[in-house]
């Protein structure tokens, strides 16, 4: 044992006993083209196993941001390392890119084995969903640094595309259907404001709120039933949906043009970037779901309805452009992955983003 390190209040002890905690799920993740074992000084994937003529590499990097304030609140971490899975390799399912490898990064001021192995058995459920294998990582100890209690994690992730596939907008035209997956919630994105509008109205995370009664299950999980009843804080902390293999599955079979990843920044950031100059796009509104907890939020932070769209993603986690003749198509290849999807618009000839109610 390092004593003077331990006087310095880092425990090595508890690094190890985080290291044989997350070795089965890091075990779980495995898949085509993995090397080496957990413990190495680097990650390695093996890209001539996969039938690849012109491999492009797409790396995405990310994290779950104050969402985390909710998971503390909660005491509630086996859900938050979906989250940093999810905000990577639905970021690079945008360029049509099949996720291979992630790697997590996890910080505390003082390392609680439980806590960290919880975090990852999350990662990993995250892996698992997105075919992504957990090839390595670090869990860092930082005295000083955060408060009792609290942590950061954060995410890195790389996948692979046939150059000749690889989605960057250029094909997107005037007329496309735009299809829109059903979110599971506030994903990770927004919770600066989200823990205000809470604060603000004094609203109790322990607390079922009946306005709240519809929401999606609290796994993340869109096929399974809904629920109600639950406290408002585990209604917030309703995990990102990782839309990988339907979306490949999708693109497989469909020409797709364009994928927007909706995240910060809601409907007028994200769909505009797989745009080309002069292109634009019209939502109808009410043509999908606006999740209960959105108008939780629009109501108790007195937020412009308009508004709620350049902020949040309203119910719509994934936007996918193609031609309106395969819309229905893709509409059923998603269905059958337990996801539900509409047409919530179109692409036009007028820049802008305009919502029709």
């Amino acid at each position: 044992m390092a004593i003077d390190y331990e006087k310095a209040g880092v425990s090595l002890e508890a690094g190890y006993d985080v290291v044989r905690r997350i070795k089965k799920h890091v075990a779980s993740t495995d898949r085509l083209g993995v090397m080496g074992n957990i413990g190495s000084f680097g990650g390695m994937f093996d890209l001539s196993k996969l039938n690849i003529k012109e491999p492009v590499l797409v790396s995405g990097t990310d994290g779950v941001g104050t969402k985390l304030k909710i998971a503390f609140a909660m005491d509630k971490h086996d859900t938050v390392g979906i989250d940093a899975v999810a905000m990577c390799v639905n970021d690079v399912l945008a360029q049509g890119a099949e996720p291979l490898v992630f790697l997590d990064y996890v910080a505390q001021g003082k390392t609680i084995p439980a806590v960290v192995e919880a975090i990852v058995a999350g990662v990993a459920e995250g892996c698992r969903q997105s075919n992504c294998a957990l090839v390595g990582g670090e869990t860092a100890e930082m005295p000083g640094m955060y408060a009792e209690g609290e942590y950061d994690i954060a995410g890195f992730t790389t996948g692979v595309v046939e150059k000749s596939k690889l989605i960057d907008g250029t094909k997107v035209k005037v007329g496309d259907a735009l299809v829109g997956i059903a979110s599971t919630g506030i994903h990770s994105n927004g919770f600066s404001l989200v823990r205000k509008i809470f604060s603000d109205n004094e609203l109790d995370l322990h607390k079922a709120y009946p306005e709240l009664d519809g929401s999606v299950s609290l796994d993340g999980d869109p096929s399974k039933p809904r629920v109600s009843g639950q406290p408002l804080g585990l209604v917030a902390l309703t995990p990102t949906r990782i839309y990988v293999k339907q979306v490949l599955d999708v693109i497989r079979n469909c020409d797709v043009h364009g994928v927007a990843h909706i995240t910060g920044g809601g409907f007028d950031e994200n769909i505009p970037r797989i745009l080309r100059e002069g292109q634009g796009i019209e939502v109808e509104e009410g043509s999908w779901e606006i999740l209960p907890i959105f108008k939780f939020l629009e109501k108790y932070g007195k937020i412009d309805h308009r508004e709620m769209f350049n902020i949040f993603n309203m119910g719509i986690g994934m936007v996918i452009a193609l031609d309106e003749s395969e819309a229905q198509k893709a509409i059923g290849i998603l269905a059958s992955h337990g996801d539900h999807a509409t047409v919530i618009g179109h692409v036009t000839a007028q820049s802008g983003v305009v919502i029709k109610s």
